[in-house]
């Protein structure tokens, strides 16, 4: 158990000092050498951000993506557990295929807290340091915005966790017990709203990837939605959309385009930024949609063809529809030949690829393909939604869906709806604007509606899907428990 704690810290980003050896550390920013000036403050944010990249870069994927009834992956290193939901508290499949750490929720567990760890110690050393006063705030801001988004991530992804607001300096410290959803949401909403107290407004010398005052807002309201808080939902999308800061794309297809991505910024409001050129600071799932064996110049210069669309979602799409050219049937491969349907993938004669993340300058697998936190597309649906279950289905609320039919190619949503039949309505536009954005997962396990949906969303790949209610959330990781005596398994998991 000893050797399990140890663990845990290390992973935690937690170092320890060795007194006898007489020497100062510098290697990790938890130090009291640390903090001392506005380089270090820059430092410990960029820490704190730097666990989004790990997160979003393929875990929040896998955890959404892989389980929900859009795509699905091609059956290697376990991914094929998440799809069937035969994996088990330890994630044997992942782990024993090396790749534990970034395939799916453990993932989510791990770089979500080391993430909140350097968050954590932002809060509560920037303050003190002499430096320009209005970059300090920000600073401390956006550090309590990612703790904020941390904390929700987690929320969504395994119900209760742990709320963790204070740096560990000891075993003692990095060992606390789950909090209850309210208490998990006070904490979230706390966080959210010293955000917005500390950031700036959107404009266009914001620096690529940090969040504004709006972007947090837009979060917050998506976060209020899950928390069937409707009215606090609608008043801060509403606060959004109002504030003019931000705006749709005119064409939706450009807001994946890797060479408009700067344009893009005025919808994809908050996003975690890839960059080609630097090491490690891109994102994995250009490489699992791009076709097999690299042989679509289109897609990347180097894909594997182990993430696909299901047949029937592609199908649910009206032919009018822009977002379904961010599918194909089809692709141009390295000799200029168009590789039909049936040659997509050997798994199935019906594979459909993604086309969101594609970055054709690639650099082997390292692209500059964005993953959106949250956009303003994201924002009017929140608002849609959160209208129609507060004041019921008002000419507002299909104003919201409409403006993104509307741009999407499609006619106006049909008048007269009941208010079910809206919200459905709302679900299913959430489906086809956000698909293969970590995202669906959860808009069918916060509404209770996964194991109806799931078992229908089968293919000759998966033609047996059996979720049970245990599944709405994942379990927390075994490692977990065993390190933290405090921890208790999930509901359906012990």
């Amino acid at each position: 158990m000893k050797k399990q704690l140890l663990l845990l810290l290390a992973l935690s980003g937690l170092t320890c000092s060795c007194s006898k050896l007489g020497e100062s550390v510098y290697s990790s920013i938890f130090t009291t050498n640390f903090y001392k000036t506005a380089s270090d403050a820059e430092a410990g944010i960029t820490a704190s951000a730097g666990s989004l990249i790990n997160v979003y870069g393929f875990p929040l994927v896998a955890a959404s993506d892989f389980a929900a009834d859009q795509a699905y992956p091609r059956a290697v290193v376990g991914r094929n557990t998440l799809t069937l939901f035969t994996y088990d508290p330890y994630f044997t499949a992942q782990r024993n295929s090396g790749r534990h750490e970034t395939e799916g929720p453990q993932g989510v567990w791990r770089f979500s807290y080391k993430g909140i760890e350097n968050a954590n110690w932002v809060i509560e050393k920037v303050p003190t340091i002499q430096m320009d006063a209005q970059r300090r705030t920000e600073i401390v801001a956006e550090a309590y915005a990612l703790r904020g988004l941390y904390h929700w991530l987690l929320t969504k992804t395994f119900n209760e966790i742990p709320v963790k607001t204070k740096a560990s300096t000891s075993e003692t410290e990095a060992l606390i017990p789950k909090s209850s959803r309210a208490d998990i949401y006070k904490q979230i909403y706390s966080d959210l709203d010293q955000a917005i107290t500390g950031l700036p407004s959107y404009s266009g010398s914001l620096v690529k990837g940090r969040p504004s005052k709006e972007a947090i807002q837009g979060l917050y309201a998506k976060v209020a939605l899950y928390n069937e808080d409707w009215a606090k939902s609608l008043q801060l999308a509403q606060a959004v959309i109002s504030s003019g800061k931000y705006s749709l794309m005119p064409n939706v297809l450009d807001v994946f385009d890797v060479d408009k991505e700067d344009a893009a910024r005025v919808e994809n409001m908050w996003a975690v930024e890839a960059d080609r050129v630097t090491p490690s600071r891109w994102l994995t799932v250009m490489g699992i949609a791009g076709p097999k064996n690299s042989s679509g110049p289109d897609y990347a210069k180097v894909s594997f063809g182990s993430w696909f669309a299901y047949q029937a979602f592609f199908d649910s799409f009206d032919p009018k529809d822009k977002r379904r050219q961010l599918l194909d049937t089809t692709y141009r491969d390295v000799s200029g030949k168009i590789v039909l349907q049936k040659d997509v993938t050997p798994v199935t004669p019906k594979g459909v690829l993604i086309r969101k993340y594609r970055d054709p300058n690639s650099i082997g697998e390292a692209n500059n393909c964005n993953f959106p936190i949250i956009r303003l597309a994201d924002v009017y649906l929140v608002a849609a939604e959160a209208e129609a279950r507060q004041n019921g289905v008002t000419a507002l609320a299909y104003g919201y869906i409409n403006t993104i039919r509307k741009r999407a190619g499609l006619s106006d949503l049909t008048p007269g709806l009941s208010k079910d039949a809206f919200i459905a309505a709302v679900l299913q536009e959430r489906s086809w604007e956000l698909f293969a954005e970590a995202d669906r997962w959860f808009d069918l396990t916060r509404t209770n509606t996964f194991m109806t949906v799931i078992s229908k969303a089968v293919n000759d790949v998966y033609p047996v899907r059996t979720p049970q209610a245990k599944h709405r959330y994942y379990p927390i990781p075994l490692e977990e428990l065993q390190a933290n005596p405090k921890l208790t398994p999930s509901p359906g998991w012990e």
